[in-house]
């Protein structure tokens, strides 16, 4: 699919190529393309000075080093000029000492919140919308959350999901609900008869499987 009819149906999926762009944000001028090698945390809201964005915005910054030991940088973005944005960000500063860590984009035109379908369904336009995007170190999309306009953002579930999402890949595992770091992880189930049924047999040595396709074990790497 091509820019073009990303940006005109707002259809970017998972496991697709997370679509490029060039932004004037508060940091300077910033490229998605400069961040490969980085997980990225893409996240769209309603506009400069709505209060639960504000405490979202807060809520980003007093986690980002914990997100920066992910080697995840975040990206805020919203249709507000960068006038706004930075008049926005001194008042935090100045109610809580608190400097915004990350670069927040002024997409005037909205096409990247239009490329990235950031916009709700018959919406006016006028603002984006509450979404999260998590693109991995290669550029590919992993997670994409959407929220209601009232309803704030979990930030420990999105840097949750980063976590996991990272070792779930170097363990080549899948993980169960509720899963945290370092709790057992579900080995892939068998594609053979034959692996079945060695499956069967490991599960009864090492207890450690409810039947031949679940079983767990602990991560390795982390």
């Amino acid at each position: 699919m091509s820019d073009y009819e990303l940006m005109m149906n707002g259809n970017v999926k998972l496991g697709q190529k997370a679509p490029d762009f060039t932004a004037k944000s508060t940091t300077g001028e910033i490229s998605l393309k400069n961040y490969l090698g980085k997980w990225v945390v893409l996240f769209s809201y309603l506009g400069d000075f709505n209060p639960v964005c504000t405490t979202e915005i807060i809520a980003f910054s007093r986690a980002n080093t914990y997100f920066e030991n992910e080697n995840t940088k975040i990206i805020g973005l919203s249709v507000d000029s960068n006038s706004s944005h930075l008049a926005w960000l001194y008042e935090i500063y100045m109610k809580t000492g608190l400097t915004v860590p990350f670069p927040i984009i002024a997409d005037r035109t909205s096409q990247i919140a239009r490329t990235y379908g950031m916009f709700l369904q018959n919406d006016n336009c006028e603002s984006a919308s509450r979404s999260t995007f998590i693109i991995d170190d290669k550029g590919i999309v992993r997670a994409i959350f959407m929220y209601p306009d009232n309803i704030g953002r979990n930030i420990s579930e999105i840097l949750r999901t980063v976590n996991t999402l990272q070792i779930a890949e170097k363990n080549k595992k899948m993980v169960p609900a509720n899963w945290m770091p370092y709790d057992p992880m579900i080995i892939m189930p068998p594609n053979t008869f034959e692996e079945l049924q060695n499956r069967v047999r490991d599960g009864k040595q090492e207890k450690n499987s409810m039947s031949w396709y679940i079983c767990f074990k602990h991560p390795e790497n982390t």
